[in-house]
């Protein structure tokens, strides 16, 4: 049965403009400068420089009623004033991805890659047919960081499905030998183990060496473990004779193709979107003068539409001509005042964390750092959390202590022996601190780390230490001990 009825809906919709704001706030200063070269290049209605626009806003006010413009007015749709926000970006996106996805980086200069590094070497080798096939395709299997993660058979399996090439595991391992000869020392490694043997077996024989090689052959799972007594016990040897040796693997480099293909990276380049500076005790904040660009509306537009509003013989095509000039100048007007209301958005927020965090700011201690979360700014600006996280995620700040990502300025709470709020950045500095302070033949474990913070005052659990440790990329006391 169908029925037909009526129903009121109240629904949160977001115009043009805001979306376009939003857009702009969370560019940093670099891609905002590309932005606006964009807009000024497909708006000819903007301009760049200082020019008065005082005569045109005033004949912007004007609604030219005797010439009919009125009426042209109302056939417009505001939403086709905006070439790139007639449908938000945000229904374009499908729901298995997110603003992370977004592929934002800066092209960088061509090269060749690591692998193809690495087949312009084969070429250099007197290899069969089969076999310079065969050694290119192992080629293919090295990643990164210099390792093949492949068994041999597996090789030998995809070469006859693949490549329609029959070997076996005897010339795949010939080929492997070829492979491992080449350049960076280490490549083509199936494991560490075999990696760090590749570069000692390249190097001149010492007795160290030698050494290093029989405890890495005979005993690699020991010395993975830093278990330096037994070490000393079973190949006979002082205590100096094994700390040369391990001297010795520790130059040794684990990632061989780290080197090389790091090379190809894209190289960022940080500009900052604020300064803060110190003058006489006090903090001095300013904004980027790149994000604050002098923008007029063009003369020659206004000209355009007095023009028009001259004439009393009215045209369809001047209608339509007019009609353009009007998107143009609406866009321009209203890009303008979305870059004024970004600056003050900007400022406003930045503001807030400076004083927010004055104390840090004011020595660079790191303790210092009061616990901020997003709503702590918000509630302090009247602003939404999401734009302040806009500004904090993407912009940097020129401070005395260098150039720091906003976000770095956050950080959550936990309470201290005394009841107040401590920043977690700040004990992780301490912890950072007390392991740099031990003693590296007796590391100090995670309960006993959880003991010192708590006779410090902070009461953090072993299990939150460990997680501590690890966000700070630090390994654990069996790992971290040394022969001294």
């Amino acid at each position: 049965m169908l029925r037909q009825s009526l129903q009121q809906k109240l629904q949160q919709k977001l115009s043009p403009q805001q979306i376009q704001l939003m857009k702009l706030i969370q560019l940093p200063t670099q891609a905002f400068e590309q932005k606006l070269a964009q807009e000024i290049e497909e708006n000819p209605a903007l301009e760049s420089g200082k020019e008065e626009i005082d005569e045109f806003a005033d004949n912007q006010e004007q609604e030219y009623d005797d010439t009919g413009t009125e009426s042209i007015e109302t056939e417009i749709n505001i939403d086709d004033y905006l070439s790139d926000d007639e449908i938000p970006s945000y229904k374009l996106q499908s729901n298995n991805y997110s603003a992370d996805d977004e592929d934002n980086q800066i092209p960088y200069s061509g090269g060749i890659t690591f692998n193809q590094h690495l087949i312009n070497q084969l070429h250099t080798f007197s290899l069969e047919p089969q076999q310079e096939l065969i050694a290119e395709f192992v080629v293919g299997c090295i990643d990164e960081n210099g390792y093949i993660r492949r068994t041999v058979d597996d090789i030998v399996d995809d070469l006859a499905f693949s490549e329609n090439i029959f070997t076996d595991r005897e010339e795949v391992e010939k080929v492997l030998e070829v492979v491992q000869q080449l350049d960076p020392v280490g490549v083509g490694a199936r494991g560490l183990k075999e990696c760090l043997l590749l570069q000692l077996k390249r190097k001149e024989e010492t007795p160290e060496r030698i050494l290093a090689m029989d405890i890495l052959e005979n005993a690699f799972d020991l010395f993975v473990k830093k278990h330096y007594e037994k070490l000393a016990q079973r190949f006979d040897i002082s205590k100096e004779q094994l700390k040369d040796a391990i001297h010795e693997i520790e130059k040794l480099n684990p990632k061989p193709g780290g080197a090389y293909s790091g090379n190809l990276a894209a190289i960022e380049h940080i500009v900052p979107d604020f300064t803060i500076r110190i003058h006489e005790g006090n903090l001095e904040l300013s904004l980027n003068a790149r994000n604050a660009p002098s923008l007029h509306i063009s003369k020659e537009y206004d000209n355009m539409l007095k023009g028009y509003a001259e004439s009393k013989d009215k045209t369809k095509t001047q209608k339509d001509a007019v009609l353009f000039i009007k998107q143009k100048l609406d866009a321009a007007k209203w890009f303008i005042d979305a870059i004024k209301q970004r600056q003050q958005t900007l400022m406003v927020t930045m503001n807030a964390i400076m004083h927010y965090q004055k104390e840090y700011l004011l020595t660079g201690d790191e303790r210092k750092l009061k616990p901020m979360v997003l709503k702590d700014i918000a509630d302090q600006i009247g602003m939404d959390v999401s734009t302040v996280s806009r500004v904090a995620n993407s912009k940097y700040v020129d401070t005395p202590y260098g150039t720091k990502l906003i976000k770095e300025f956050f950080s959550e709470s936990m309470k201290n022996e005394q009841g107040e709020d401590v920043s977690t950045r700040e004990i992780k500095k301490i912890l950072q601190t007390e392991i740099e302070k031990e003693d590296k033949k007796k590391p100090l474990t995670d309960e006993k780390l959880s003991q010192l913070l708590k006779e410090k005052g902070y009461l953090i659990a072993r299990r939150t230490v460990a997680k501590y440790r690890e966000q700070l990329d630090i390994p654990v006391a069996r790992l971290r001990k040394k022969i001294l």
